[in-house]
């Protein structure tokens, strides 16, 4: 499973949106700007407070990293 954790205002989240989209990735989206349950689930799981936060099948990735976000896709 592929959670991104996003805001409204962020150019970083719509890249990795995208990107997972053309890979055909299905994800769900939790935007911690709206949902402060998504914003406290964030924080506990990565004790961090920016956005873009990846989570694929319990690996963490901060930031539009493609690198490490087909790394952990392969896994």
């Amino acid at each position: 499973m592929v959670i991104i954790y996003s805001t409204n205002t962020c150019p970083y989240c719509v890249m990795a949106k995208d990107y997972f989209k053309e890979k055909g990735v299905e994800f769900v989206e939790k935007n911690v700007q709206m949902d402060h349950d998504a914003a406290k689930e964030m924080v506990e799981k990565t004790h961090q407070l920016g956005v873009p936060v990846i989570d694929i099948n319990g690996t963490i990735v901060l930031g539009f990293d493609r690198e490490a976000i087909d790394k952990a896709l392969a896994n």
